[in-house]
């Protein structure tokens, strides 16, 4: 699928083909921590039930992926977009290609772990649900190194 973006020709892909250097590039530009893991950013991408992506030419510009129960729910876990293709329709179009694969779900969710990017959300359908909050733990203690196939 290809869309004009500004001026930018970019061509949207389907499917989970990318090099550890593009996504650590991605995850680095918009200040990721999970950028230091290129290893881990591969493994997580692979194992995604969907991942899409933008490019522009040779460069990977944008990337959502999601997780899906196969059924009833599916959850965006990353979407990003390197700064200098914000505001071009990028990550629109990205979450608008997750609607249309995940139509048929109950569910279709995400954490917004910015509240700046709370009306981008909006703006695209999403509400905010007031009647649970989102929870994790963060392992202080992760490092690439020592998480290997086990």
């Amino acid at each position: 699928m290809k869309s004009a973006a500004s001026k930018v020709m970019l061509e949207y892909r389907d499917g989970k083909i990318f090099t550890e250097q593009e996504l650590a590039a991605l995850f680095n530009s918009v200040g990721w921590i999970s950028g230091k893991y290129p290893q881990q950013l591969v493994k997580a991408m692979q194992g995604s039930a969907t991942v899409f992506s933008a490019w522009d030419g040779e460069k990977l510009v944008g990337l959502i992926n999601v997780l899906d129960d196969g059924a009833m729910a599916a959850y965006i876990h990353c979407l990003l977009v390197q700064p200098e293709y914000h505001g071009k329709g990028v990550g629109s179009t990205l979450v608008q290609m997750v609607r249309e694969k995940y139509k048929n779900y109950l569910y279709l969710a995400l954490v917004a772990e910015e509240r700046k990017n709370i009306p981008f959300y909006e703006k695209l359908g999403f509400t905010a649900e007031t009647r649970s909050t989102p929870m994790m733990i963060m392992n202080r203690e992760f490092d690439a190194a020592d998480n290997t196939e086990q």
